[in-house]
């Protein structure tokens, strides 16, 4: 599932592939006390597969911090690339009135699953794909089904791709070899950087303020952040590693970034909950007060752990094996069902704190196979 980061007929809007063989689009609707996800358009693909990724080409959006800050014009369709089982691509356009999502382009990309398609957000005629036979590739929308060059760097299956919104030409790729990969899509021979991780890297997500910063989410191997600004801007061969977390006994599939600036608050200020209008929960247990922000959830079975306290100590460490200075804390953990509350936090709009751009606290979210986790994490980075 990915939103789309413009409003369209100033409604947000939800790409969500899924194990039916579709691609859907989803309009989020506001009513009096509640918003809703309502059917806009619906593709599906005419094989017996399975949608496995999807794409918008208005990514480059993220490189500023608003919040669905431009409503597009009726008359331009958004573009949409999406991969399946069977290995093929799928380039996609939706207008904002009219028959529903059209197909613009439909190839094999791959031989064997086409696990992730991805825009480039600085040119969105090209488009990337990986696939589980190892290959990964570039495309030209303009003449689909010749790629524009293939590359066996990584070792087995292509699974994560994205191209950072804040720096033209800078992509980032993962792989079941436990490898992530660092870009300069002028020239594909060899990687800016080679960064090895232990697992898997199932997804990629640059930070949305901060523009060198990679979460990856790396399976048995946790999620790691890695630092890309020396690659990026001094052309070494390095990303260090800011921060490494292995959950034990799970797999983490999904890592994202919160795009929403937390800031502290008095503590007379009236709770928030998160995602939602201004409420509390007087039944909600609340997590360990060493935590920066205080959190509360209320689930059938509510787990909190400190994982790391406010000098550092915890499960964390550098690449090097110290311990970080900077701390992870667990921001809430929710197993199923119930709703997250911040108590004392305020939920800031992005374009009224531009200077959000600068602070050293962030938000991330992970979620795990096998103990079917969501955790919701603060990260001061010193």
């Amino acid at each position: 599932m990915k939103w789309c980061h413009i409003a369209v007929a100033g409604h947000a809007l939800l790409g969500v592939a899924d194990a039916s063989g579709s691609i859907e689009l989803l309009r989020l609707v506001r009513s009096e006390n509640s918003h809703t996800l309502q059917p806009f358009s619906h593709f599906a693909l005419e094989k017996q597969c399975l949608a496995l990724s999807l794409d918008w080409s208005t990514g480059k959006a993220g490189r500023f911090p608003h919040c669905f800050p431009v409503s597009r014009a009726s008359d331009q369709p958004l573009k949409i690339v999406g991969s399946d089982s069977s290995g093929q691509l799928h380039l996609l356009q939706a207008h904002q009135a009219g028959p529903g999502m059209q197909a613009v382009g439909t190839w094999q990309a791959h031989h064997l699953e086409a696990w992730v398609a991805a825009f480039d957000y600085w040119q969105t005629e090209v488009v990337y794909s990986g696939g589980d036979d190892g290959l990964l590739k570039g495309w030209d929308t303009r003449t689909p089904g010749t790629s524009v060059f293939t590359s066996r760097r990584h070792s087995t299956g292509v699974c994560s791709i994205q191209s950072s919104p804040h720096r033209e030409n800078i992509l980032a790729t993962g792989s079941y070899d436990e490898h992530v990969l660092l870009w300069d899509t002028r020239s594909m021979k060899e990687p800016l950087a080679d960064m090895p991780v232990q697992g898997g890297v199932w997804r990629l997500k640059w930070h949305p303020f901060h523009s060198h910063l990679l979460l990856a989410a790396c399976m048995h191997g946790g999620f790691t952040i890695f630092s890309c600004q020396k690659a990026i801007e001094e052309n070494q061969e390095v990303c260090p590693v800011t921060l490494s977390y292995t959950l034990p006994s799970s797999l983490v599939y999904g890592v994202d970034w919160s795009w929403l600036y937390f800031r502290r608050l008095p503590q007379t200020h009236p709770s928030f909950c998160l995602g939602s209008s201004p409420g509390s929960d007087p039944g909600a247990k609340t997590a360990d007060p060493v935590s920066t922000l205080k959190v509360a959830a209320q689930s059938p079975a509510p787990c909190f752990e400190r994982l790391a306290d406010a000098d550092g100590e915890g499960g964390t460490k550098h690449q090097s094996g110290g311990k970080l200075q900077s701390p992870l804390q667990p921001f809430a953990e929710e197993k199923s069902g119930g709703r997250l509350h911040a108590s004392g936090v305020e939920i800031c709009d992005c374009d009224q704190y531009l200077e959000a751009a600068t602070s050293d606290a962030s938000l991330l979210a992970t979620c795990s196979f096998y103990d079917h986790v969501l955790h919701l994490w603060k990260w001061e980075n010193s």
